[in-house]
């Protein structure tokens, strides 16, 4: 099948693109935080508290690394996106200088707060994990909380909830110090952390083998009728890796390929209600002189096994100087899939796709 671009036209005239007609699946697209006060907004994270409302956050400000970067939140209510409102920042304790605020993930767990996951410090390698919660859908937040050490909390994209109760995060790190004082120590590498008392304590499980020798970070979790677990991960390698686990994701397979193309740029996957495994990501090869490349177009993939993938949708292919990047997705309770993503580190768009036409 053929795959068309999608750009509104309101958006093609603010950022000077040229306009085209979406694709079939595409059901509505739109900004969610137009206008707003920071120059700069990025990794967008998306969730379904109550049928027909969703949440989204992103972190906002002068540039990412600054100290002014927070987390801001907006709900989607009869049929708009409310304005962003900040809910966390990086202030510090006493004297202490303020910090960024990184990755905010939201998870809606049954029987439990609404969870509004981030990242708390100077840079990725030295960060560490904070925590706000609500309990009214995402209106009202309460104090932050530091996650116990040593847990980061899920790094990028969202936890799942397991079949006997308790949260799977996809986490990872980016070059935390070795034992020998290697500052890059063993680079990047892809872990997972466990709950089974709704956050009150937490495991660690792994970190993942690097297999042929991926750098991964930033994995998303994906179900399997047989019981098995895959996680996708963004990698440095110029493809997207995977690892499995056959037993609950308690132990995962070294790190491997999957057939899509990854220009060092985050991803984000889901199970779908049918069975069909969805992909979001930028379909596009390193650069001739660095290992990354540019995050452009933005696509869709499905597939049945995880294995092979297949090109469903572009969502966008207009180059623009920081692409379209950052990808949120999910599955609402009518089956529409709704997908969140970072254009051009200025605004956050909402596209939503009906599977049925994928």
């Amino acid at each position: 099948m053929k795959t068309l671009p999608l750009s509104l036209v309101f958006l093609s005239l603010a950022l000077g693109l040229r306009a085209a007609a979406p694709h079939p699946a595409v059901v509505r697209a739109e900004l969610i935080n137009r206008g707003a006060s920071y120059p700069e907004c990025h990794a967008s994270t998306i969730v379904e508290t109550a049928p027909g409302q969703l949440v989204a956050a992103w972190f906002g400000g002068t540039k990412e690394r600054n100290p002014d970067v927070c987390i801001y939140v907006a709900r989607f209510e009869s049929g708009h996106w409310t304005p962003g409102v900040m809910v966390a920042d990086g202030v510090q304790p006493e004297d202490s200088p303020r910090l960024p605020t990184w990755n905010p993930v939201l998870f809606a767990p049954k029987d439990a707060p609404l969870q509004l996951f981030y990242k708390v410090g100077p840079t990725p390698r030295d960060w560490w994990g904070m925590l706000i919660t609500s309990g009214d859908g995402g209106r009202v937040w309460g104090s932050p909380r530091r996650l116990p050490e040593g847990i980061l909390g899920p790094i990028k994209n969202k936890p799942v909830s397991m079949p006997d109760g308790s949260w799977l995060s996809p986490v990872s790190t980016e070059g935390n110090k070795s034992p020998t004082g290697d500052k890059d120590g063993d680079g990047w590498l892809v872990h997972f952390e466990r709950t089974r008392d709704a956050g009150a304590t937490w495991e660690k499980i792994g970190p993942v083998k690097k297999g042929p020798g991926f750098d991964a970070i930033q994995p998303s979790i994906l179900f399997y009728s047989d019981g098995r677990l895959q996680a996708l991960c963004r990698t440095k390698q110029g493809v997207v890796a995977q690892t499995w686990s056959k037993d609950g994701g308690q132990t995962w397979s070294p790190l491997t390929a999957i057939d899509l193309p990854n220009p060092n740029s985050g991803t984000d996957a889901v199970t779908l209600a049918d069975g069909r495994q969805l992909l979001v990501y930028n379909h596009s090869a390193h650069r001739a002189d660095e290992a990354k490349g540019d995050r452009c177009p933005l696509d869709v993939a499905v597939s049945s096994d995880g294995l092979v993938w297949r090109r469903a949708v572009t969502l966008e292919s207009e180059p623009c100087k920081s692409g379209y990047a950052y990808p949120a997705v999910i599955q609402a309770s009518d089956g529409l899939v709704h997908i969140t993503y970072t254009v051009n580190r200025e605004v956050i768009k909402h596209v939503v796709l009906d599977p049925a036409k994928l």
